[in-house]
């Protein structure tokens, strides 16, 4: 029997169908876990009414979104995972208001998050995107989560996570988990573009759930080597997204792959099809998967359901401690 290390959460904003992006910094992760933690998933929807303006497919994004992420393998059913979301157990809000009593305001308008997103939407700068990341410290501490998976990039907002439950624990006692980080390693995605980061907002992202056909067509418009222009030109591995996904989804021929290319053996147009071919075959299970999920939906939603209610319990108990601790009538 596995004795597990500790328990994990870790949230997403509602996107609808995952991309490869999502997959390879998130969701493989999340299934690994799986293996030494009890892990607690969640759909944060309320996180992204802060930067939405309509609101009319969250619940078609947030059902796409539990497909992607149950038919790549979190299992709620067969594990100690529990797979809900945000709204659905609302004493998270009851705790990020308790949270936000021990926050310094001027700690939050210095995150290099918050200042990012003031560039992207200065018209919207509301009172949940300010109060954004007390909302995430509660998702971590209403669970008793001790570990977080976070990319380097999203330090800081854990680290903010860590310095509030100091606050909290100080003023009113041992009562939150402090949480710690697991860095994940996996780099950034690029799109196809070669250049910016996969997203569904730039267009330049290829669905996990996308069929061959599909798969193939995105594929063949990745932008390659932009110095070989010709097949006897010799390419560079180094400098082609397409190479560097290879690396994940082609590891058997990856080596092969790179000296064809570099002797100009391969041509960009061959290289792109036998990945898309790999990418193809890598994901034909969790097609399969999907398939068979999508034709119930009734079933997840019950999944949601439950987690909801297995999320709750544990909730109950921390929000007890909290309203003990602040001597709350």
């Amino acid at each position: 029997m596995t004795i597990k290390k500790g328990r994990v959460f870790s949230g997403a904003r509602p996107t609808g169908r995952q991309h490869l992006g999502n997959y390879l910094g998130a969701i493989r992760n999340y299934v690994a876990l799986q293996e030494n933690y009890d892990c607690v998933y969640c759909i944060v929807d309320l996180h992204a009414l802060t930067t939405l303006e309509d609101t009319s497919k969250l619940r078609e994004w947030t059902y796409e979104m539990a497909l992607d992420w149950l038919a790549a393998g979190i299992d709620p059913e067969g594990r100690d995972t529990i797979l809900f979301v945000q709204s659905h157990v609302p004493q998270v809000t009851e705790l990020h208001t308790m949270l936000s009593m021990v926050t310094p305001l001027g700690r939050l308008t210095r995150l290099p998050t918050f200042k990012e997103k003031v560039r992207q939407q200065p018209e919207n700068i509301n009172y949940g995107l300010v109060g954004y990341p007390v909302l995430m410290a509660a998702d971590i501490t209403l669970y008793k989560a001790d570990t977080v998976p976070v990319g380097v990039d999203q330090a800081p907002h854990l680290e903010f996570t860590r310095d509030i439950v100091r606050r909290f624990n100080h003023r009113f006692g041992e009562v939150l988990v402090e949480p710690k980080a697991k860095y994940t390693d996996f780099p950034k995605v690029l799109g196809l573009d070669g250049e910016n980061k996969m997203s569904k907002s730039m267009g330049n992202h290829i669905e996990i759930a996308a069929t061959p056909a599909e798969i193939e067509e995105r594929v063949m418009t990745m932008v390659t080597d932009p110095q070989r222009r010709r097949l006897s030109d010799p390419g560079r591995p180094e400098v082609c997204n397409v190479f560097t996904l290879h690396g994940v989804f082609s590891p058997d021929e990856v080596d092969q792959i790179e000296a064809d290319c570099r002797n100009a053996d391969i041509g960009c147009v061959q290289c792109k099809k036998l990945f898309a071919k790999n990418l193809a075959d890598y994901f034909a299970p969790f097609r399969r998967r999907r398939a068979e999920l999508a034709s119930d939906p009734d079933r997840v939603w019950e999944i949601l359901r439950n987690g909801a209610r297995e999320a709750s319990e544990i909730a109950s108990e921390v929000m007890g401690g909290v309203r003990e601790a602040i001597h709350l009538p």
